[in-house]
């Protein structure tokens, strides 16, 4: 809801202003569908799923290449151990936070609110304005914009990412911020045991070193350094950026179009407080905080089945 004085300021074009003394479904074209329930969240878009397969398999690429090229085959008990156990964490750590990024509602408005009735529980002062979207008829909350590929209007709506198949909004900046911080790690780490490899064969016969032959070791060893250097610079870019926004409390949508805030900031470390939930604490890190399976399990919609959110 929003005062005459703080309008919604979006490219698209906006059905009439709906206030207190007016109906909303007046002039405002089609009737809205009935309001959406609850489900699980999952965008039905070819390019983004593709971008989260591809995602998913570089990943598992570099896992196996620092795994069976790398560590198994070392001499050393333990350093295949040690480093073995903290790659493999990060990989559970960056897939589990790339899932609940790609899965978690980002902050959507619920579809077809854009009733009399819903208009009339808001109580409405006199000369009181809010805004309608036309597009997925529902009111807009302040700070919210509409998204043309999960046509919805999400609340602080940063931007749509394909790689993740879906947008960075209120509900799921921090597992975005969480995926970008765990990729740069697996790249940085990845990066440093493919450089003491390339050491230790040089160093000694290579046909020691990996169970490979060294022609195959050395293309894999090489493809796994081009995709560590390229996700480190754009995670290492994304994740500078993220926290940037939360820090100034600034989507980069509203940095793009230059809005001047007409809310009460929340700044740096009170930014992070809102965004990763309470006081600094090891929990910020944990990608699986909050997850509630058997939530996720039971949920029903009106199809008695899973609702894709297209």
């Amino acid at each position: 809801m929003q005062s005459s004085g703080h309008r919604q300021r979006d490219t698209e074009q906006h059905q009439p202003l709906l206030s207190a003394d007016n109906d909303p479904e007046a002039g405002a074209g089609p009737l809205c569908p009935p309001a959406d329930q609850d489900g699980l969240w999952f965008i039905q878009d070819g390019c983004g799923i593709v971008c989260g397969v591809v995602t998913w398999l570089l990943v598992l690429y570099a896992d196996f290449v620092v795994n069976l090229v790398m560590l198994l085959p070392n001499k050393s008990l333990w350093y295949s151990v040690i480093n073995g156990a903290l790659f493999n964490f990060l990989v559970v750590m960056a897939l589990a936070s790339h899932l609940r990024a790609m899965l978690s509602d980002p902050g959507a408005v619920p579809k077809g609110n854009a009733t009399k009735e819903y208009t009339d529980s808001l109580q409405l002062k006199p000369g009181e304005v809010i805004y309608k979207c036309p597009k997925c008829c529902s009111i807009k909350p302040q700070r919210a914009h509409h998204c043309s590929i999960c046509k919805r209007c999400i609340r602080k709506m940063d931007h749509h990412c394909p790689w993740v198949n879906n947008c960075v909004g209120e509900k799921n900046q921090r597992f975005f911020v969480l995926f970008t911080m765990y990729i740069a790690l697996i790249s940085v780490y990845a990066l440093c045991l493919s450089f003491l490899q390339f050491y230790s064969c040089v160093k000694d016969q290579w046909n020691e070193c990996t169970d490979f032959s060294p022609p195959v070791a050395m293309m894999l060893m090489i493809f796994l350094c081009l995709e560590a250097f390229l996700f480190l610079t754009f995670t290492v870019v994304m994740f500078g950026t993220q926290i940037h926004s939360i820090c100034n409390d600034e989507t980069e949508i509203e940095r793009l179009k230059n809005e001047k805030p007409t809310w009460e900031r929340r700044v740096r470390w009170e930014g992070m407080k809102a965004v990763f939930g309470g006081p600094p604490s090891f929990l910020w890190f944990n990608p699986f905080t909050g997850l509630r399976l058997r939530r996720l399990l039971m949920t029903r919609t009106r199809r008695s089945g899973v609702e894709f959110s297209v």
